[in-house]
């Protein structure tokens, strides 16, 4: 399958990158991943209203741009490349992309424009205590009641669930195990039995909470049996999408360790002159290279319906992970004793690659769950 961006895509990425480099610098990164709330509400506001960036992939007749996932893959990547501090990622891709996949139309044409103008942030509430992203570990059940269902369970690492609206919730019905009875439900986040309390995170550009349900009342989206194949549909995309976002993170650690060993002169000479300096070089530009190869072809793959786009988009996922991580390592060794500090910005890119290294299932997970995708 051949790929390559068009005139518009190209013009697309210039414009979100002159708009992220003015309104997220690492200044402003630091300014904001120190706030509770962990973004700015006037760029929340533009992006979503002006750059109409929440409304990528929403279809036209739900009050959305109608574009495919390449839209959604080349802003993460920007928003990557820029550490944008801001509730994208959680409600544009994952709670979004599983109302799409999930909802009937009556519930996307409810739930959709709000999400899609951005008046409104929600998230996918999935991972349970141990943090695994398999349905096979879902433990939060949920209980018919009158003409809706009443959950209960705890759900662990929800991003931005503690400025979210809404929370897409995985949950299975009572009585069943492993992927049967398996359910996408919708829950409020201010209804009555929900108590959410933020969890410290490693990486604080990315905030994470846990979100407790005591008997929550929750709405089933769409049909009964069809929560499986939504959600896997939803991981597919979310994969791809943070692939993008790893990708566009090591990209500009590649750039920001070049330009150090240009800059940095030992015995007289710029460090980057040095041939193990530039074997390292050559090496991170090989692996970002490859990821971008990877992650681009994934983003392709679901637009097209590729049979196969599970498996490609878990493979973009496992290797962005192994390329930002080892990016990121070589970022920090080229700075040198100055990588280590505080003061210097590495250290934002290198806790968003860890942390992104196991978001949406670890490296491992991935590989096992395209091998189980290339056996169907």
């Amino acid at each position: 399958m051949y790929f390559g961006f068009t005139d518009e895509q190209e013009e697309f990425r210039s414009v979100l990158r002159r708009f992220l480099t003015e309104k997220s610098s690492p200044a402003q990164v630091r300014q904001q991943m120190e706030t509770a709330e962990g973004y700015d509400q006037s760029v929340w506001q533009q992006l979503s209203t002006e750059l109409g960036l929440t409304a990528l992939a929403v279809p036209s007749e739900f009050g959305g741009a109608g574009f495919g996932v390449t839209e959604l893959a080349i802003a993460t990547e920007e928003m990557g490349r820029a550490l944008l501090c801001a509730p994208f990622f959680s409600s544009a891709v994952l709670a979004t992309t599983a109302v799409i996949r999930a909802a009937t139309v009556e519930q996307k044409h409810r739930f959709l424009p709000d999400l899609a103008n951005g008046a409104r942030i929600a998230t996918l509430a999935f991972a349970e205590k141990r943090g695994i992203w398999s349905a096979d570990d879902v433990k939060t059940v949920a209980e018919p009641a009158g003409d809706g269902h009443k959950l209960y369970g705890t759900k662990y690492f929800v991003t931005d669930g503690a400025i979210a609206d809404q929370y897409v919730v995985v949950a299975r019905r009572a009585g069943t195990v492993g992927r049967e009875g398996l359910l996408l439900l919708t829950v409020e986040a201010d209804a009555e039995y929900v108590a959410c309390s933020e969890m410290a995170p490693m990486d604080p550009t990315r905030k994470l909470s846990k979100i407790d349900f005591a008997g929550a009342r929750a709405e089933l989206l769409g049909a009964d049996q069809a929560a499986e194949a939504a959600l896997e549909a939803t991981l597919d995309v979310a994969a791809m999408c943070l692939a993008h976002e790893m990708v566009g993170g090591a990209e500009r650690l590649l750039e920001s360790a070049v330009d150090y060993a240009k800059l940095r002169y030992q015995f007289g000479r710029p460090i980057g002159s040095f041939q193990s300096l530039k074997h390292k070089a050559a090496d991170m530009l090989m692996e970002v290279e490859l990821a971008k190869s990877g992650a681009y072809y994934a983003a392709a793959a679901i637009d097209a319906g590729d049979p196969e786009a599970t498996a490609v988009a878990s493979l973009a996922k496992a290797f962005a992970s192994d390329a930002y991580m080892q990016t990121a390592l070589h970022t920090v060794q080229i700075h040198g004793g100055i990588g280590f500090t505080w003061e210097n910005d590495t250290h934002l890119w290198f806790k968003r690659a860890k942390s992104s290294e196991v978001f949406l299932g670890t490296a491992s997970f991935h590989r096992e769950r395209m091998m189980r995708a290339m056996q169907v």
